[in-house]
């Protein structure tokens, strides 16, 4: 009976932990003019850093010749640990070489501001020697953090699709309302011709009645 109770405070244990660290995504709009920079602090040096991130207009007015967006990430000693070249969204992972202050800075080289649906995670699973140096610390506990990191990469893909399809339904819906003003402008353009066309023909009979009188 002891050892059942013990199991069901352990599952219990586990739930919560799961519960209290699902959602620790950090998710962000920020809109690039030249160079825009976000911070991220990491604990512990081998911390997994995930993200991605998603030019929301890039489809609307981007020309073809259009350079893309930049993202360079760099470390608390200074060294670049991740590129994103020339893009309008991305994906990133690394391990933090060590603890620390990182820097992510999205470069626009175009004087248009773009805004960008940003999101990221650090991740921390325990290792064996964090183990061995901790008493509290035991497999369940590593297992409980392997599934966290799991559903928080989940959730961080599905905060990317999203971000996808909503560019994707604001490109349709800027594309319909400019076809509808397409339309409302060519049949303005074709009244505009009727009613030349008309001054154009009585000008032209005016004229040929003065002819005949004279």
């Amino acid at each position: 009976m002891e050892s059942w109770q013990s199991r069901k405070g352990v599952i219990l244990m586990g739930i919560l932990l799961l519960m209290s660290f699902v959602g620790r995504i950090a998710s962000l709009s920020v809109t690039v003019n030249d160079m825009e920079c976000v911070y991220e602090y990491v604990l512990y040096e081998d911390d997994v850093v995930s993200g991605n991130f998603v030019v929301v207009d890039h489809d609307i007015f981007w020309a073809s010749d259009h350079p893309g967006i930049d993202l360079i990430v760099t470390s608390p000693g200074g060294n670049t640990v991740h590129t994103s070249k020339g893009t309008s969204g991305d994906k990133f992972e690394f391990k933090a070489p060590r603890s620390g202050m990182y820097k992510f800075c999205f470069h626009n080289p175009y004087s248009t501001p773009e805004t960008v649906s940003f999101n990221i995670h650090v991740g921390h699973i325990p290792t064996e020697h964090n183990i061995a140096k901790d008493e509290h610390l035991d497999p369940i506990n590593v297992k409980i953090a392997e599934l966290r990191e799991a559903l928080e990469s989940v959730t961080l893909e599905q905060k990317y699709l999203k971000a996808r399809d909503a560019r994707h339904r604001h490109t349709n819906e800027s594309t319909r309302k400019r076809v509808v003003l397409y339309t409302v402008g060519e049949y303005f353009m074709l009244v505009a011709a009727s009613a030349l066309q008309v001054v154009y023909i009585r000008r032209l009979f005016s004229k040929s009645i003065g002819y005949n009188r004279v």
